[in-house]
């Protein structure tokens, strides 16, 4: 009997032993949880990158639908003026607002062009401009919006920009993508644009939408 039991017990220890991974085997499992999760990864950066496209595609649609002789000036103003009164500084160089402009307009999801005339049409491109209503910067951020988005030195072009461009994005997903819609809030707060239900009739608003559409379109 007890030779019956103590042969018993070593086959259920060595099919103990027979299940238990090896080294190599815990090291390959280890591996395909890796690769498991780097599958993951992916698809959710193909998911962000759609996302990005369809945002864009529906910026170009907006901008398609409306009709270039309607975007003409309430007023008239030269068609690149700018309500800013600049400081003294010459505008940022291509070569170094170009950098900003690209990665700011791709992580959030907005046309370049579209970021462009925005910086041309606040500041002239200047990054010490300040508006007479104490607006900063490139895109002219006002304090309360720079301190919004933790905007440490409205002056830095980088934290202005993409400051500026966050809030854009946020109008253009507040109004499902409408540019001109997006542009009137930009500019004169998206208050009187809901309460307009469209660009509230200020001439400073409705040029400086107009200007912006005649650049990109």
């Amino acid at each position: 009997m007890r030779r019956v039991l103590a042969t018993f017990a070593y086959v259920c220890l060595a099919a103990a032993v027979g299940h238990a991974q090896s080294p190599q085997e815990a090291a390959i499992a280890r591996q395909r949880a890796a690769i498991e999760k780097q599958k993951e990864a992916l698809a959710g950066t193909s998911g962000a990158l759609t996302n990005q496209k369809q945002s864009v595609e529906k910026q170009k649609t907006s901008i398609a639908k409306q009709p270039a002789s309607k975007w003409e000036p309430v007023t008239a103003p030269p068609p690149d003026s700018s309500p800013v009164a600049s400081l003294d500084c010459a505008p940022m160089e291509e070569s170094q607002l170009g950098p900003i402009v690209s990665k700011a307009a791709e992580q959030n999801s907005i046309m370049p062009a579209l970021l462009r005339a925005v910086i041309s049409q606040e500041s002239g491109s200047k990054p010490c401009a300040v508006s007479s209503a104490g607006a900063q910067g490139l895109m002219q951020l006002m304090p309360d919006t720079a301190a919004g988005f933790n905007v440490g030195n409205p002056f830095d072009p980088q934290e202005n920009v993409f400051a500026g461009s966050k809030f854009l994005r946020v109008l253009l997903d507040k109004y499902k993508g409408d540019v001109p819609m997006a542009l009137g809030a930009y500019n004169a707060g998206p208050a009187r644009v809901d309460a307009a239900g469209g660009i509230p009739p200020i001439r400073e608003t409705q040029n400086y939408v107009n200007s912006i559409m005649r650049k990109i379109q």
